[in-house]
């Protein structure tokens, strides 16, 4: 919980004329104990936000993602979708994931087409049974899959107003 301090604007002046400050300490996190409070948050919330560019124009929505390798998020799309157009144009994304305890991670990454020899696509499938209802058959031309690959991860402690820099790589 914040805790507020009073400080006068003047050395005159009263508590009444004071600006209070809320002040919520810094937390200090390991390299792994990131990576591991990120992966939590990843896991708790299954529908995160993606953005991306259409044209000039930030594009905000929510996705389900199909598979989460780490932080590698695959998400499938429709060809004839809106996001496939964007992301044809410009690739460059990010995923916002908000828990339930509010904290945040932000993945900033490049949305690849995921090939259709690429045996993740069928282990993805395989898995999921929506997509099969759905889509009816893997090879099915509405069927995209997309795999996120990240170039920046933050995190946030619920609202904290600071982003940590999440590493890439595992700590060793």
């Amino acid at each position: 919980m914040p805790t507020a301090e009073c400080r006068p604007l003047a050395p005159e002046a009263h508590c009444e004329l004071a600006i209070l400050e809320f002040v919520k300490p810094e937390p200090h996190f390991t390299p792994d104990e990131l990576r591991s409070l990120s992966l939590q948050v990843i896991r708790e919330s299954p529908f995160p936000m993606l953005a991306s560019v259409d044209g000039d124009e930030p594009r905000l929505r929510p996705v389900s993602p199909v598979r989460s390798d780490g932080f590698v998020i695959y998400v499938a799309s429709m060809q004839s979708s809106a996001k496939t157009l964007e992301l044809e144009a410009n690739p460059k994304v990010e995923l916002c994931y908000l828990a339930p305890s509010h904290d945040q991670v932000r993945i900033a990454g490049i949305a690849e087409t995921v090939d259709a020899n690429d045996p993740i696509r069928q282990e993805i499938w395989d898995a999921n049974p929506l997509l099969r209802a759905y889509l009816k058959v893997i090879d099915n031309p509405e069927f995209v899959l997309y795999r996120v690959v990240p170039r920046r991860i933050r995190f946030m402690r619920e609202w904290a107003l600071m982003y940590h820099e999440v590493p890439l790589a595992a700590q060793g």
